[in-house]
């Protein structure tokens, strides 16, 4: 019969196959996100991650069947301000955005002005789930805080972090994302991660040099610090290369809810579904 995938990893990846490094045209992306959906690893997949600025343009309109009931997550690249004009454009085609994801700072800038209208945005949407992404910089801990206190009032909103890009400095190390994990725990805010989490196990590039966190590494990660676990333990998990440890931590919560990690958007499914399946943790298609 078909297989399942573990509770743990339900919905563990968003299909960014729009964004780089794939940038995958937006028809060709919403077909292969059809398949994606009907596929026996569904479970693991969550929606289809489209700019605002794509969406804002009419990208969408015409390809997808009103009844068909499609689910996006949009990416506010237009800015906070240019969000509600771009969510305008789904209803009319029956999308519904599950999730609104928008940066509000970038590197060195104050988050706070930027989390303040992206809350106030969130006051007026209809209970979607919004996360605010904040540079691993200038004040970072008091946009957690900030974040902390508006969910605890009942808004719909968690954080966001950059683990990847075009240039070394934009990776975090084990111990700084170690404590950014440990601090969302301490504030009970759910967080997603995007860029560079291309496998699941921490590895370096050998095209650009660079050092991936593995995703696996940050769900063992998320589990060792939800379990109280301080940010040297977490640190440790998050810089395994072995991957023994971190498998066998992951494999032993397979079927608990996952904690803390929301998920994170890959240009690819199939590569992070091909390595949980080498490293035994989803089987591959079907079972006795």
């Amino acid at each position: 019969m078909s297989t399942q995938v573990p509770r743990l990893f339900a919905g563990l990846v968003d299909d960014a196959a729009v964004f780089p490094p794939g940038s995958a045209a937006l028809p060709e992306a919403v077909v292969a996100h059809r398949g994606h959906r009907t596929a026996w690893y569904a479970d693991l997949v969550g929606p289809l991650l489209l700019p605002a600025s794509a969406v804002a343009a009419g990208e969408l309109s015409g390809l997808v069947d009103p009844a068909e009931g499609f689910v996006t997550g949009l990416i506010g690249d237009t800015g906070v301000a240019g969000v509600p004009f771009a969510l305008s454009f789904l209803a009319p085609d029956g999308v519904t955005a599950r999730q609104i994801e928008v940066p509000v700072a970038k590197r060195g800038e104050d988050p706070q002005p930027g989390l303040a209208d992206l809350l106030k945005l969130t006051e007026r949407l209809d209970g979607t789930r919004v996360y605010a992404e904040i540079p691993l910089t200038f004040g970072l801990l008091g946009a957690l805080d900030t974040l902390a206190e508006a969910r605890a009032g009942g808004l719909p909103v968690a954080a966001k972090f950059r683990t990847g890009g075009l240039a070394a400095e934009l990776f975090p190390t084990p111990v700084e994302l170690a404590a950014v994990i440990c601090a969302c725990r301490d504030r009970q805010l759910p967080f997603k991660l995007t860029a560079g989490l291309h496998h699941a196990i921490r590895h370096r590039d050998p095209e650009t040099g660079f050092t991936h966190h593995g995703f696996v590494n940050v769900l063992a990660a998320a589990l060792a610090a939800t379990a109280g676990g301080e940010v040297d333990a977490v640190a440790e998990l998050l810089a395994a290369t072995d991957p023994v440890r971190v498998v066998e931590l992951v494999r032993a919560n397979r079927d608990t809810e996952r904690p803390l990690w929301v998920g994170y958007g890959s240009c690819s499914i199939e590569e992070p579904l091909t390595d949980l399946i080498r490293l035994g943790l989803v089987n591959g298609g079907f079972q006795e």
